[in-house]
């Protein structure tokens, strides 16, 4: 049983690493686990809580192609969203989230609630309905949380929420019947259609399931998975990620704007997706797709899926052979790219701010002309991704942390364990 005492006795010690990486401070975390403990008991009266622990994710190559049925290199990361749970006898679903208000779902209605949209209601009700429909059981629990997986920061906290409470289902009520990729599609589709955000499935799959994956979107329902066990920091890298901040306007017309251009793209050909597209056949249709579209930008968003493609590919090679210099020039070209074509670094609509572009040229400034840098997750504002060695990490955060605030840069490990409950 996770009780306090339990956890007090070094309960967790033997799972820390898969959860954590090498770099934990297992105190810490005893102390982040207890207090978990102990809120579920002052919140619900219920002493002996299972737990339950669901990581956020990098991406680490391909940039909006998952939209468009493409490939992308991703990693499950050691900031994670941790949860004490137990059920309980009614139909009701209570989230309590460190930092925000309960969340209350009666389960009695599974339909989508449109005053729910962008709301945690909608996705936890969204994620009942995927369950009964495959025919699974549902029921009510209740649950605390506390997150390390930064809001707003690229690092996928809204789908590790989504893949937390699928899991919660998963484990109470149909003995963990579901893979990770079940739980990845069942995150998106609450997502996409009761929360109401046109995400693709990249950041549930790699919140799920744990390490380094590379993944194949060509069928959407059965995406083709290549895990591969690697370590940048064995490299003598730290794998950084920098929130710049970024501005409080609306920017899902930015992120949306990203699947429905390369459609429009896709569409000229009779197709859906742009991964049903033959590059060379796009390239040579280039002059009168530029005629009929009127749309440069669909164009070089289109050319960016297509090489992104092609580099995950080449990014998975590398690492499989312990090619760390191949490795790293091919994510200073997915970077580039995505500065370029994809053209995601700032909102079209809001030129004056432009932090992300900021803050990657002063990471070539600080670290020199060649960089690995890169925009992370959607891009228009937020985070970027850089590998930073060893002996230049502090004078990297120090320079970073000048222009972007205290606690901006964010060194991240790797994962290895899926989402799961790690005690009950």
């Amino acid at each position: 049983m996770a009780t306090k005492h339990a956890v007090e006795q070094g309960l967790l010690h033997q799972i820390y690493p898969s959860l954590y990486g090498d770099a934990f401070d297992q105190a810490d975390m005893d102390r982040r686990f207890i207090r978990l403990v102990e809120t579920h008991q002052s919140l619900f009266s219920q002493a002996s809580p299972s737990l339950f622990s669901t990581a956020g994710r990098t991406e680490l190559g391909g940039n909006h192609t998952d939209h468009n049925l493409g490939r992308v290199i991703a990693a499950t990361i050691n900031l994670d969203t941790i949860a004490a749970v137990t059920m309980r006898d009614d139909q009701k679903i209570v989230l309590t989230s460190e930092g925000y208000p309960a969340v209350e779902v009666d389960l009695s209605n599974l339909e989508v609630v449109e005053s729910e949209k962008n709301t945690t209601e909608a996705l936890v009700r969204g994620i009942a309905f995927a369950f009964s429909k495959r025919g699974l059981r549902i029921g009510g629990w209740q649950a605390n949380t506390t997150s390390r997986v930064l809001k707003g920061s690229g690092l996928s906290s809204s789908a590790a929420v989504e893949v937390l409470c699928g899991t919660i289902f998963n484990h109470l009520y149909n003995d963990d019947a579901l893979s990770p990729v079940d739980l990845a599609i069942i995150g998106k589709f609450s997502e996409n259609t009761y929360f109401g955000k046109p995400s693709g499935l990249m950041d549930q799959m790699a919140c799920a399931y744990g390490g380094i994956i590379g993944i194949d979107f060509a069928d959407e329902q059965k995406p083709v998975i290549e895990p591969i066990q690697y370590s940048f920091s064995q490299q003598g890298y730290h794998l950084c990620i920098v929130d710049t901040g970024g501005n409080h306007a609306d920017l899902t017309p930015a992120y949306a704007s990203v699947p429905i251009e390369m459609r429009k793209v896709a569409a000229y050909f009779g197709k859906d997706h742009l991964r049903q597209v033959d590059r060379n056949t796009f390239f040579q249709a280039l002059p009168e797709l530029r005629l009929t579209l009127s749309n440069d930008r669909c164009l070089l968003r289109a050319m960016h899926f297509f090489q992104e493609n092609a580099r995950v590919e080449n990014m998975l090679k590398a690492l499989a052979n312990d090619d760390i210099n191949s490795y790293l020039s091919l994510v200073r070209q997915s970077g580039e790219s995505s500065f370029c074509f994809l053209q995601n670094l700032y909102p079209s609509f809001f030129p004056e701010e432009q932090g992300l572009s900021l803050a990657i040229a002063m990471t070539k400034s600080l670290l020199g002309s060649e960089a690995t840098v890169r925009v992370h997750g959607g891009g228009f504002a937020g985070t970027i991704q850089a590998y930073v060695r060893e002996h230049e990490l502090n004078q990297y955060i120090q320079g970073m942390e000048a222009v972007f605030g205290k606690g901006s840069v964010t060194p991240i490990a790797i994962r290895s364990k899926p989402a799961c409950c790690i005690a009950e």
